[in-house]
């Protein structure tokens, strides 16, 4: 029996029934004109949505038969470094083959490039599905997210010369941003950057790590260009392409996704070629490219909770004690239904950020391209696109990552003593999954990112639109909870703001940021119920989750309690 990672997962495919990208591809595909140019481009909303489905069942036949059943395989061997040469798995090489024969390269690439143009949201299902297959792989598949950045600031010579092997799958990426003193602080970045004004080249000499995918053929560096500068401001973004002065000096033993080779990479002298403008290399192009990251980790970790939580429901059904299977059990039934509905609450969350992200994309480049013939309306859609991209941004990454270790601590929690052991996918998968909330920014990091907007309610519009909608009568308790624990979180986010003292505001902005996951991925279950029965059970069993939560936290943000930001001194000397 064949097995597809999108057929067999309803909720995945309604997800993508409901995404309603109608105003983004109105501009993504040019009022639909590529048509007469590229007979793969839609000519309307409906061809266009037919595609995407087509995509998806595509990748989810090779996730399903080619790529999960040598999952245990690709992380026992790893990637191997050899006399300075980084080779990955033999279960890898075939998957990123089954890939490229399948075409599904160049996912987000436009199609004078030969890539098929989809939207983020799109491309976060994808991803999804590629690391519930297989985590590690995930980070070479998901690492195109770079020939984007490069299509959208890179020079027209290099696009034309780079960019196509990118879609055929010949080439794999790397952002290389990280150093042994800059990870969080990627502002003290020290790799340099030496423009050469005889052969008008610029030249890099320094060493990175922690690179995921430190082996990619093409990848974008973050080096300091301004001599004498200490800041981001001094820092510039550069292509490189991996010749004999990139010398690979090691790869990291990990605790997971042991199929992804992680390297410290050191540059001598290496050609290179500036991406954009100089000077903008963190605060503009870095920090774009590390969004789309953020948005790829968070279906990774969403990915690997959907494994997770099938692994344990399989076993739960098989493993029989005191006469009958431990699902029945309600201790293992409560630990299923947490992990079931937290699934289904993050990947709306999920879908709706990856359209705000969509939109400001569109929006970006529209205004852009428009110069003074732009419209009002047009830049105050743009504005708000961007204002609840990059709220929600942040938000998903620290969600989806921290519900997916929770979700494996909970899947291995029902498997018992067995999930402890290298024969069940489970011991895989908690491994993997860890590094989720770490790298692309850890979850502290996207607190910090998301605060400052919550704090100026850039949800207010959102939460007031999801309010106001007519919901099925027997949801209406449901609803007004959302309506409640919505005023707790305004309520919350007004206490905060009005605290003078900026400990108080960054100790306690982790529980604001929840209340904000929570209230949103609970408006958006309970919005699916207008249009599905079937979501009903999930939206109730959520809300009936979070709202204690929201009303503890709400408590905990509005004391603010300064008892234990005196303790520090105390108990942390």
């Amino acid at each position: 029996m064949s097995v597809n990672f999108f057929l067999d997962n309803p909720d995945l495919q309604f997800r993508l029934e409901q995404l309603d990208l109608r105003e983004v591809l109105e501009l993504k595909e040019k009022g639909y004109s590529e048509a007469a140019d590229y007979p793969t481009a839609p000519r309307n909303y409906a061809d266009a949505k037919d595609d995407h489905r087509i995509v998806l069942e595509v990748l989810g036949e090779v996730c399903g038969e080619r790529v999960a059943p040598r999952a245990a395989e690709a992380d026992e061997e790893g990637a191997r470094f050899e006399n300075g040469t980084v080779t990955y798995a033999a279960a890898t090489l075939d998957a990123i083959e089954a890939l490229r024969q399948a075409e599904l390269f160049g996912a987000m690439l436009g199609r004078e490039y030969g890539g098929l143009n989809l939207p983020e949201s799109v491309y976060s299902m994808m991803v999804e599905m590629v690391a519930r297959a297989e985590s590690g792989l995930m980070t070479v598949y998901g690492l195109q997210e770079i020939a984007s950045s490069i299509e959208e600031y890179g020079d027209e010579e290099t696009k034309a010369r780079v960019l196509p092997r990118f879609a055929r799958g010949e080439v794999s990426g790397a952002m290389v941003l990280t150093e042994a003193d800059a990870g969080s602080d990627l502002g003290a970045v020290g790799t340099k950057a030496r423009y050469d004004e005889a052969t008008g080249r610029w030249y890099l000499s320094g060493v990175k790590r922690f690179i995921t995918n430190g082996l990619a053929d093409v990848s974008l560096v973050l080096a300091r260009s301004e001599e004498g500068s200490t800041d981001a401001r001094g820092l510039s973004l550069f292509l490189v392409e991996r010749d004999e002065t990139v010398k690979i000096r090691r790869i990291e033993h990990k605790m997971g996704l042991r199929a992804s080779p992680t390297c410290e990479i050191q540059y001598d002298d290496t050609p290179a070629i500036l991406i954009g403008k100089r000077r903008f290399g963190l605060m503009r192009y870095a920090m774009n490219l590390m969004n789309g990251a953020r948005l790829a980790v968070a279906a990774q970790g969403l990915g690997i909770a959907e494994g997770a939580y099938r692994e344990a429901d399989r076993y739960a059904r098989e493993r029989i004690q005191f006469g009958k299977p431990i699902r029945n059990l309600p201790a293992v039934a409560r630990l299923l239904l947490s992990m079931r509905v937290d699934i289904e609450a993050t990947r709306a969350l999920l879908a709706e950020t990856g359209r705000w992200v969509d939109l400001w994309k569109v929006y970006e480049r529209a205004v852009g391209e428009g110069g003074d013939e732009v419209d009002a309306a047009m830049r105050a859609r743009h504005k708000q696109a961007q204002a609840l991209a990059e709220t929600l941004t942040p938000m998903i990454k620290f969600w989806a990552t921290e519900m997916g270790n929770r979700v494996c601590y909970q899947a291995m929690q029902v498997h018992g003593g067995v999930g402890y052991m290298q024969e069940f996918a489970i011991e895989r998968l908690f491994r993997d999954v860890r590094i989720t909330n770490i790298y692309e920014g850890t979850s502290q990091l996207q607190v910090v990112a998301a605060i400052g907007k919550l704090l100026n309610h850039s949800l207010d519009p959102l939460l007031a639109e999801w309010s106001a909608a007519d919901y099925p009568d027997d949801v209406a308790a449901e609803k007004a909870t959302l309506d409640e624990l919505t005023g707790l979180l305004g309520e919350a986010i007004d206490a905060l703001k009005a605290q003078d003292q900026r400990e108080r505001v960054d100790y306690y902005a982790v529980d604001l940021v929840e209340m904000a996951a929570l209230v949103t991925s609970g408006w958006l279950v309970l919005r699916d119920t207008i249009v599905a029965e079937g979501k009903k059970p999930v939206a109730r069993a959520y809300v009936a989750s979070l709202a204690p939560k929201v009303r503890a936290a709400h408590e905990v943000v509005t004391r603010a309690d300064a008892a234990p930001l005196e303790a520090f001194p105390v108990l942390l000397a």
